[in-house]
């Protein structure tokens, strides 16, 4: 395979970030990082144990029990949080192709949402806590009572490799504008760009202790989510693994957010525009290699169409052009890891001895000897109780459904443990209208989809608790406090 972009040398993170200083790991483990389009090391990574964990949670504490964190102004922090985000800016484009490099993200994606989207949501949250009233007074039958909003406390937020800068911004910029303090355990399979944060934080000022970073494993997860220090965990990643951390938190009484996994439908209605499904598909089905939460990899579609939109998705499917993610030509890159590449060809073969039939792909190209690539693959007449239909395979392999009327397509839409994203695609706006809205969805899109920052976004069912993003995502990070108090504090 011929590679397009320059690669630089190793890029090792033998350090942790714990209390605003850059720390030795008490432990000797490291991870590896190998790119994704190529299996060549690009650096080195430690991996923390449950003493490093320990050192960042006791330093967030610090931080805000004692540190000058705790007694911020929501303008004082609106305005570290805009350093922090032109300390990111400077660092955007570096930052995406790292990402790239790392699992396999198609670079024009990782612009934007690993160089850009940081920045903003940091902007966007010192924008929220300006404009939240932190304090209200009503009236009392006994005089008045002071309505407060306070900083839930020490949170722990564990990412996941898909979008690891995004996703981990999704967690730090609501947490830091509300006045918590944050310990990031971000995923090893990305190890090396999360100490990007760390950067920019030393960079904009942050006090110590109010950032902290340790990469780990699931060991290090695990201590991070029962430290008795810690008032709340965000959690992206696997519905396995969410069950088990929120069991500890429910165990623990602790606040938890869970953002888990999915089988989207797109629902394909008879008078659906094919070349507008074409259009969006992208978005809907293929975004990031299809390693996306939301992925909508149940492609329902009305019968009286079924066999033109069938065919209309594996030429669209086949047009991918697979290759190096740092080429902008390229519109498919790997899949993150050899390991999930493995998964994911499980999946295929799983399908392959159903009754499914596959419409295109279905293996590995052979034109890219080395990284892990995996064709875009169609399989059509999925019945909905088949594996494909129920497992979230995390890679670009689609099932196609067919159904009668709207009522059945949402009957099947809604047969599933899942419900994170969703489309519906029509002619009349106002019907997909009403169709969505009897989808049991978080998201979901009338003819494209596409994740809104500034609205809130989570799941249903087993796809997770609680919701990130817009306005209402600084919400997961703030406890209501109500002072019982006289009548002199009422507004005149």
């Amino acid at each position: 395979m011929s590679l397009s972009v320059e690669r630089t040398g190793d890029l090792d993170r033998k350090y942790f970030f714990i209390d605003g200083t850059w720390a030795a790991p008490s432990g000797d483990r490291v991870q590896e990082q190998i790119e994704a389009a190529t299996g060549e090391r690009i650096g080195v990574a430690s991996l923390g144990t449950a003493a490093d964990i320990d050192a960042a949670v006791r330093a967030a504490r610090h931080a805000l029990d004692e540190g000058p964190w705790g007694r911020t102004t929501a303008a004082e922090r609106a305005a570290v949080l805009r350093r922090f985000a032109d300390a990111l800016d400077k660092r955007a484009g570096d930052t995406a192709t790292l990402v790239s490099r790392e699992n396999g993200m198609p670079i024009a994606l990782s612009q934007m949402l690993n160089g850009g989207a940081p920045a903003g949501l940091l902007r966007m949250y010192a924008d929220v806590v300006e404009n939240l009233p932190l304090e209200e007074v009503r009236a009392s039958q006994a005089g008045a009572t002071i309505v407060r909003r306070e900083p839930v406390g020490v949170v722990g937020a564990i990412t996941p490799w898909n979008f690891p800068q995004a996703l981990a911004m999704f967690k730090i910029a609501p947490a830091l504008a509300a006045g918590c303090t944050v310990v990031l355990k971000p995923s090893p399979e990305t190890a090396l760009d999360a100490y990007v944060f760390a950067d920019a934080a030393q960079e904009a000022g942050l006090p110590a202790g109010v950032l902290n970073i340790v990469l780990g494993d699931r060991d290090a997860g695990a201590a991070l989510v029962s430290h008795p220090m810690v008032d709340k965990i965000a959690f992206t990643g696997s519905t396995a693994t969410g069950r088990a951390i929120g069991q500890e938190c429910g165990r623990l009484v602790r606040r938890v957010t869970l953002e888990l996994g999915g089988k989207s439908a797109a629902i394909f209605l008879e008078d659906g525009n094919v070349e507008t499904l074409l259009a969006g598909l992208g978005n809907a089905a293929f975004l990031n290699n299809s390693q996306t939460c939301t992925t909508q990899s149940r492609i329902l579609i009305a019968r009286s169409r079924y066999d033109e939109v069938v065919d209309a998705i594996a030429g669209f499917a086949d047009a991918y052009r697979l290759g190096d993610p740092l080429d902008p030509s390229v519109t498919m890159g790997p899949m993150a890891t050899q390991g999930h590449l493995e998964r994911v060809l499980r999946h295929i073969e799983i399908a392959k001895g159903s009754d499914a039939r596959l419409v295109t792909g279905g293996g590995r190209p052979d034109h890219l000897s080395r990284g892990w690539f995996v064709q875009p693959t169609v399989f059509a007449d999925v019945h909905n109780s088949e594996h494909l239909a129920r497992e979230e395979v995390f890679g670009p392999v689609l099932a196609l459904i067919p159904f009668d009327d709207d009522a059945d397509a949402v009957r099947i839409a809604n047969d599933s443990n899942f419900g994170l994203g969703g489309s519906v695609w029509s002619a009349d706006e106002d019907r997909a209208l009403a169709v969505a809205r009897r989808v049991r969805t978080g998201t979901i899109g009338l003819n494209y989809y596409t994740l809104d920052l500034g609205a809130p976004f989570g799941g249903f069912k087993d796809s997770g608790i609680g919701r990130e993003l817009g306005p209402e995502g600084i919400a997961a990070y703030l406890e209501y406090k109500s002072v019982y108090a006289s009548a002199k504090y009422l507004p005149a």
